[in-house]
Formats: C-alpha cells, structure tokens, sequence
C-alpha cells in the first residue's frame, strides 16, 4: 500500500513538471503584445510598430524568424537612451562634480577642482580621453564596495537639475522602461551596456529596471584588497580580514568598439536587439544587426523634444540622417511617446 502511495506521488510530481514545462515554452513561444504593451507609446510611432512586429515575428514557434530564448539577447545603451541624460549631463559626470565641490568629506585635487569648477562655470564636459578617465576614477579610491553603493545610492536621492518633482534615481525615460519589461516578458533577456563605471550602473539601474547585476556593462576600475598595499594581484592572497576597495585607476571605458568587446567576452552571444542614442553606441548597434544569424533590429534615440525635455534639434536630426544610412529605426522623443518622466513632472 505505502510502495503504491509512493508510486502514485511520483507520477503526480512527473505530471506537474511536464505542465509547468509546457506552460513556460507556450509562453515563451508566444508573443505578449495586448493592451497594456507599451501603452505611453503612440499607437502610430513606427518604432512601436516595428518593435511589435518583430516581437511577433522571433517568437511565435512555427515562424522562420523564430529564435530560441535563450538567443533572444537585447543591449541597452543608458545615458539617453534609458535615462536622463540633457540637463545637465551624464550621470557619472554629475558625481563627480558632487564629490569634488561638493563632499566635504572629500579634499580635490588642483586639477580635480579645475575640472568641476569649469563645468560649473560654463557647462562643457571635457572630451572623453585617458585623462578624463582618469580623474573620475581617482576621485573614489579608498571606498569599499559597500560604501561606494551607499554613496552612489545617497545621490541618487537628491533632485534632477532641471525638472520639477524628479529624483535623480527616477530620471528613466518611462516609455524605454515598458520597452524594458515587454522584452522580458517574451522571453528576452536584457543587458544594459554603457560607459558609465559598472557599480554606479549597478546601483542605478538594478532595483529600477529589475536586472541581475550580472546582466550590467559599464566602465571598469582597478579593484584591490584592503591590505594589499600595491602589490601586484599576482603576488597577494585574499585573506579573512581583507576588504575590497577601490583602487582609483581606469580600465577600461566601455563605449564605441570596447563595448562589441565587453558584449562578446561577457554576454557570449551576438545580441539580436540594440538600444542607442549616439554614435558611442554604433558599433554595438551596427555589430547586433549586421552578420546574425537571426532577424536583428538596432534603434536609435532622436532627442527632438524641446518642450518636456532638454532636446538638440540639430543632433536629433544628425541622428535621423545617421539611422538612414546605417539601417537603424529612429525613436522620436518628440512625436513616438505620451510622457517622457510620468504624470506630475515638469521641465523647469
């Protein structure tokens, strides 16, 4: 009697899983596009619409184009393509300038001040270079990993330059955000690659987006252990009492080619979905849609709104003419989407 039990509790236990096996390729093999799918997109935005229909086309099962889950690879730039990225500038930029004028716990050096006090003084961001690199990772040596994310997490909380009712830490683009969730929902799973360093990324965008910190590219800095003392990571052992710790120096920056580089080294799949707002992203763009195996598709934000966001008519329109070129579907701040921030928050 207890042998029949026992017999008749496995086959229950087969039945179940085979359902629930079932029930996660049905989904994963059927396209979730109904009402609520990117509803702060106009129903006309072609870019909405080529999303759609290429959602549609990769996962429905008996289709040509259908491509497995776990092949289903989409790359987001950040920095204007996610969040908040025109007033005043990049986020890590913007702490930077806060550690150095404004931390008083924190004594800049001659160059360090120059650097945030120029921007202060005339808001031009100095051109992207060893240098620059250079002083943003300096300005944090010394921290351990969990005074860094408490640091990063802290500015987050203060307000948005330029807009009313909007922290920092909620400066993403709500309508990027849906794209976000709708991939993840058909089965997509997402990675957000930009140059911003890879644990303020982390902090910015894990909780917000609800991503692995696995699934977060960014800009590398050296990382030793707390009495390591300069020797090499070759000649020292981690031990019980040690920490990590910043230690102050660039790796690399991942933007342009570095970031096909961290994509293939990292990821280990060509992606099939890009995300970008700049040609720093054309590389990751051009590598997701060029030679794949699989129907590819690389979008490029256009920052053409001028009323509810700091827009660049002049780039956006640069930008168009780029998409045109490069085979890349143009997503217009202005015309594509119902809200940029959400209810309630103003430009100043």
């Amino acid at each position: 009697m207890e042998t029949t039990k026992k017999t008749f509790r496995f086959a229950m236990l087969v039945l179940l899983a085979t359902f629930a096996s079932f029930i996660f390729v049905s989904c994963a093999s059927t396209p979730r596009t109904g009402k609520g799918a990117l509803s702060l997109w106009n129903d006309d935005a072609p870019a909405k619409k080529a999303l759609f229909s290429y959602v549609s086309a990769v996962t429905t099962k008996n289709s040509p184009d259908f491509i497995p889950v776990e092949r289903r690879i989409a790359t987001f730039d950040l920095d204007g393509t996610l969040f908040c990225e025109t007033n005043p500038t990049y986020f890590d930029f913007q702490l930077f300038i806060h550690r150095v004028l404004d931390d008083p716990n924190y004594t800049p050096s001659q160059e360090q001040r120059a650097l945030a006090e120029d921007f202060r003084r005339t808001g031009r961001v100095p051109p992207l270079g060893a240098e620059y690199e250079r002083m943003l990772a300096s300005v944090y040596k010394g921290f351990t990993l969990k005074e860094f994310d408490s640091y990063v997490r802290s500015f987050m909380q203060s307000d948005q330059p330029g807009y009313k009712n909007l922290k920092r830490a909620d400066a993403f683009y709500k309508p990027m955000v849906e794209v976000v969730n709708y991939l993840v929902q058909n089965g997509f799973t997402v990675y957000v690659s930009s140059g911003t360093n890879r644990l303020i990324l982390r902090a910015l965008v894990c909780d917000a987006l609800g991503l692995p910190p696995k699934q977060v590219i960014g800009s590398d800095n050296v990382l030793v252990a707390m009495n390591q003392d300069g020797k090499d990571g070759l000649d020292y052992t981690f031990s019980k009492d040690d920490d990590i710790l910043l230690g102050g120096v660039n790796i690399i920056k991942n933007l342009q080619m570095n970031k096909v580089s961290t994509i293939v080294k990292e990821i280990g799949y060509q992606p099939v979905l890009a995300f970008g707002n700049s040609l720093t992203d054309a590389s990751m763009v051009n590598y997701t849609i060029h030679n794949n195996e699989y129907k590819s598709l690389g979008f490029m934000l256009c920052c053409d709104d001028i009323e509810r966001e700091y827009g660049n008519i002049t780039k956006a329109d640069k930008m168009r003419s780029d998409c045109a070129a490069n085979g890349w579907i143009p997503i217009s701040m202005k015309n594509d989407w119902k809200t940029i921030y959400g209810i309630g928050i103003e430009k100043k």
